[in-house]
């Protein structure tokens, strides 16, 4: 497999452990909206390598979860502000142009928690 994003979580906002309950993480890099920060899991700015595509895999501290959909603008969002949704919910089809949804349970992240995405 072809590793097309990685990533560190560099922090965790005060609120993240809520929407994560919820089976989604809200990533972002290092300027995130004062509004945004508390809920958010702030990553290491890294680029894409390629297009993500239902059929990759998200490794989250390397274990695997099937990408399920993708929305249009994951890796524009990713390569400019390290902000994407990840929705363990296993949809087809992406419900907003910023998640990335997956099939699986959301697993706990800390800081230093590893996220790649393979092709």
């Amino acid at each position: 497999m072809t590793q097309i994003f990685s990533t560190t979580v560099q922090g965790i906002g005060s609120e993240a452990a809520t929407f994560a309950a919820e089976g989604m993480y809200v990533l972002f890099g290092d300027n995130a909206p004062a509004a945004l920060a508390d809920y958010c899991y702030t990553i290491v700015m890294n680029p894409t390598a390629a297009d993500i595509e239902p059929g990759h895999s998200l490794i989250l501290d390397g274990t695997r979860y099937p990408v399920t959909a993708v929305g249009s603008l994951v890796r524009k969002n990713l390569d400019g502000l390290g902000h994407i949704t990840i929705n363990f919910d296993g949809a087809t089809e992406a419900a907003l142009e910023g998640t990335l949804h997956v099939l699986g349970t959301a697993p706990e992240l800390g800081v230093g928690s590893t996220i790649a995405i393979e092709g």
